[in-house]
This record gives structure tokens, sequence and C-alpha cells, in this order.
């Protein structure tokens, strides 16, 4: 593999190139298209090859992004800018730069979700690398064969099994990847070129792939069992080694996957799992952002979770981990969480139930005192009612669960219920925020997993805050990298929570905003990524600097897309 010089990229730098004509069109990472100055083309070999005008990266973003907007379907605009992605990656990113808040959810959830499910039939140039069972014992020689360049620093990891919520989309989850890896560029400067996007394509259960003709991956059943965790070892010891640096994001497994992976190699190499830990730390977030405004006190919290998959297990442990902090113990602790799943609310009274939902659970004598009948502790808002939570978090995946008996049933509860219906994409959201806040008399704090409009209110709009680990993973990897953390334990995913509540300005607290502008993510993603950074080092996982030399470290790193001159 080739290792070129990327620092930086900035206007008046130089960068030595070893291609010319026409293969330097066909790397994105060179391609400037038009970009290209005369001098550039004279000596590349270029004269002729591109129409006369030589434009900016700005006018070029103009183009481009009119042209984006021609198509009024997101998964078509989608498709136009992974062509962009594909054809020059700095003009890809000036333009995601540029119209963040309005591309994201192209990019990003929830118009991805439709991307991987529509990725083989939609499939135009490959991006990423694929491990299949048949590289059993190979996968260190494809990945340094097939990796680009030699100085990867981050990879999003996906199995393809539990795509938002949409289940196993098999090859198709590498969208995912994809996307969640731009964001890491955009928003936290991480150059294009130190990010790998894989999937694990051990096949699908899927049957409606495994039929289709058109279907890339890899057509068996799912592998399982030990086989499967093999070929998992194979690879993490494979990263490792090809690429020493590297930091691993796994996302989307199944929950008893995505757990054992995330327990089993969290010590060895610097990894976290997005779904769990990243979702955990954005609801710590928000609760602590609400707290902020109404002068609320978190460990007077009552918290309730409507769903036990991935997500709520990260977000109770990420709660209950800083209610600990904050001095909660015994019985005050337990009684602060209360989690409910499709059987209702748990209880270590279950005959039969998951092992990690045991620690969810709360003990039977103490779900007694809710009152409630065996039928009655399925049903949320006789919960609501009954508990009398302060907050209400759904990752469920049951679009319209929050409904209006329950949220009324919030509001009865106390005068400023935060409601944070999390699943996405959208249309698996809990409930919609305008409902919520019609239901709630205009008095509930509001964020989403999804994006939603701006809701009427007498007085002026208000902005939805997203609750999305947009604001949360490119921090977490930036500070991962930079640092050297040597891994990514639980207070270094904590202090990522307090940095982004944090983060919220005086005027998003003031218009009741639980969550930042997206338009502000550059600056959140530093914000999250210093205090990462500055938390391994307190951990002694991390070489031991000032945080002001650590922040001049992170700046010194960060890339941003404008063209450097090529030599």
């Amino acid at each position: 593999m080739k290792k070129f010089d990327l620092k930086r990229s900035a206007k008046g730098e130089q960068l030595k190139v070893p291609f010319r004509s026409p293969s330097l069109l066909r790397y994105p990472l060179f391609n400037k298209g038009t970009g290209f100055t005369p001098e550039e083309r004279e000596r590349f070999g270029l004269v002729g090859v591109l129409p006369s005008q030589h434009n900016t990266i700005e006018t070029q973003a103009k183009r481009v992004y009119r042209s984006i907007c021609f198509n009024p379907d997101p998964l078509g605009r989608h498709i136009s800018l992974a062509a962009l992605q594909d054809r020059n990656e700095h003009l890809f990113y000036k333009v995601l730069s540029l119209h963040l808040e309005e591309l994201l959810p192209i990019v990003y959830t929830p118009t991805v979700g439709k991307a991987s499910q529509y990725y083989s039939r939609v499939f135009r140039r490959a991006r990423g690398i694929w491990i299949t069972p048949d590289l059993r014992g190979r996968v260190e020689d494809v990945l340094r064969t097939a990796a680009s360049f030699s100085d990867v620093q981050l990879m999003v990891v996906t199995d393809n099994e539990s795509i938002l919520g949409i289940g196993d989309q098999g090859v198709g989850g590498m969208a995912i990847s994809v996307g969640k890896l731009s964001l890491y560029c955009v928003g936290a400067g991480i150059h294009p070129a130190r990010t790998l996007p894989i999937s694990l394509d051990v096949g699908t259960d899927n049957q409606s792939l495994l039929d289709d003709p058109l279907y890339l991956g890899w057509r068996e059943k799912r592998l399982r069992g030990d086989a499967y965790d093999s070929l998992v070892d194979e690879f993490v010891t494979a990263a490792r080694k090809v690429f020493p640096k590297v930091v691993i994001q796994w996302e989307d497994f199944r929950k008893d996957n995505a757990l054992r992976i995330m327990d089993r190699y969290r010590e060895q190499t610097p990894s976290f799992n997005d779904d769990i830990q990243g979702t955990g730390a954005v609801a710590l977030a928000c609760v602590l952002a609400a707290c902020k405004i109404t002068g609320a006190v978190l460990e007077e919290s009552r918290i309730l979770i409507y769903g036990a998959g991935a997500a709520g297990l990260g977000i109770a442990r990420q709660l209950r981990s800083q209610l600990q902090f904050d001095g909660l113990a015994g019985s005050d602790l337990r009684h602060a969480i209360l989690v409910m799943d499709s059987k209702g609310v748990i209880s270590d009274g279950r005959a039969e139930m998951d092992d990690y939902k045991r620690e969810l659970s709360w003990p039977e004598d103490m779900a007694q005192e809710l009152d409630l009948s065996d039928t009655d502790r399925r049903e949320l808002h006789k919960v609501v009612q009954n508990y009398r939570p302060t907050v209400l978090i759904g990752t469920s995946g049951q679009g319209g669960a929050f409904n209006e008996d329950t949220v009324r049933a919030m509001a009865d509860a106390v005068s400023t219920p935060v409601i944070l219906p999390m699943s996405n994409p959208t249309s698996i959201s809990e409930a919609e925020p305008e409902q919520i806040l019609r239901w709630s008399e205009g008095r509930a704090l509001i964020a989403t997993g999804s994006p939603f409009e701006d809701v009427p209110m007498r007085g002026g709009a208000r902005r939805i805050g997203q609750a999305n680990n947009v604001f949360i993973f490119p921090g977490v990897g930036l500070g991962a990298v930079v640092s050297g953390a040597s891994q990514i334990t639980d207070g270094m995913i904590a202090a990522a929570a307090v940095a982004l509540a944090d983060s919220l300005t005086s005027t998003e607290l003031s218009d009741s905003c639980l969550m930042p502008e997206v338009t502000r993510l550059w600056d959140v993603s530093g914000e999250v990524g210093l205090a990462l950074a500055n938390q391994a080092v307190m951990d002694g996982v991390a070489k031991k600097i000032s945080s002001d030399e650590m922040q001049a470290k992170i700046d010194a790193y960060r890339w941003v897309p404008e063209y450097p001159e090529f030599v």
C-alpha cells in the first residue's frame, strides 16, 4: 500500500501526487475536475482533457448542489451524492459541509436506511472492504492489498443484521458504514484516506434478498456460533496488525452479538459500539440539557425507557453510571430507572428473560409497588400514570407508541415532561413532536431520533432538537485517534455526553432545545473530542499532556475540504 502525506488540506499547501492523466481523474481523493488550475493541467497532462474554465471549489459546489436539487426524491439525492463522492471527494465534503442541515438526512438517517435496502439495485462503484466467510485465513492479506491507503485510523464495521429499525439488509449495510464515515470527515475533520468502511458480509436471513437475482452479497444463511466468532476474531487481529492506530466503531449488530463483541474487544483495541454507547451518551446529554433548562436535579429524576434492545440497554447503563457518579445508590438508584419491553415492565419475577435484561430489571417486590396488574404492566400509559416519570425515552421501534393517553399522563405527572422518541427512521418514531406538544399543552421538552420540521407555536416556531448520534460519534473518534488512547473507557463516553450537553448555547437552551443546531456539528465535535481525549489522559489510557496541548493536537489534525496544490 502507498502512503501519502495526508496533512490537513488548505489553500496554499502542496501535495505530492504519483498519478497523471488520465489515471489522476480516476482517483476521487485526487480528482479536482474543473478545479485543476492551468498550471496543474500542464504539469499532469490534463490540457484538453477538461473544459477550459478553471473553477474554485466554491463555484463547483454551487453547480453540483443545484444539480442534486433537481431530484426531489431523497433516495435519488443520496445516489447523486454517492456518485459525487466516488468521483471527487474534496468536492463531496465541501457540498456536504455547506449544506449540512439539509443533506444530513440524505447521507445519514433516515434516507440511508432506504439506500441500504436498495443497495444491490443501485450499486455503481465499490467503496470499502467486504469480509466474507470464504476469506477465512486470508483476512490480513485482504486488508493489506484492498485498502487504498496504509494509514487507516478509523473503521466503521457492521455485520448488517440490525440496520436502523429495518433489520437484516445483508450486503446493503455497507451504506451505513460509508454514511457514518462521511460524517466523521465532515464533522470531526478526519481525513477521508484515514477512514475505511468494513462489511462483515456473513450472509443474510432476509429471504427476499437471497431470492433476488440482483443481490450482491454472500448468498447464504447467516453464519452463527463459533464460526462467526472466529471470523470476527481474525478480522480484529488482522486490523490491529495492518493498521496499528485504528479505532473501530461497531455498527448495527444484533444485540447479543453487539454486546459480546463490544465487551470482548474493548480492552484489546480502542473500540466502541455506537448503537449502545453512542445512543446512551446522546440520551444522557438530552437529560442533562433538560436539567439545565428546568433547574431540575438529575438524581431526582424518574426515567422510563420504553424499549429494551441494544439502544435501551446503552441508555440505561449510561444514565445509571451518571446517577451513581452523582451519589445515588441502592434502591434509590434502582427506582430512578424503569425499563419496559414488549412484555411490559421488566422485573426479576419473570420466568424467562435474556441475560442482559437482568441488569435492567427491577426486583419483583419493587415492581409490585407500582400497584399494576400483570395486564396493566404491559400498558405504557398505565405504567406512566403509576410510576410518574419525569423523563420518557423511546427506543422501541414502534411508531406511534407514545399515544395521547401516554403523553397526557406524562404531563399530569410533571410540569415539564421530557419526552425523547429516539427510534429512527421517521416512520417508526414513537410520536411526532407536534402531537407531543399539543397533548402536553406545549410544556414538553422534546428531542427526536430522526429530523422533524419546526412546530408552529404561539410566540414562534419551536425547533425540535435531533437526539442523533452524529453529535457524539465523530467527537469520540476524533478524541480517541488524536489522543492515541489504548481503549475507550466508560469514563470517556460519559465525558463525551457531558461535553455535548455543555456545548448547548444560551440561545439554544432558552429556546428549549435539548440538542445543538446541526450546523454547529464541527464545533460540537471538537468540544466532544477534546473532552474525551482529556478523559483518556485522566483514565491512564493515553499519554499525559495538558488540555491546551491536546487542543493544539486536535486543531492540527483536523482536515477541511479545500484543494491543495498538486505537485
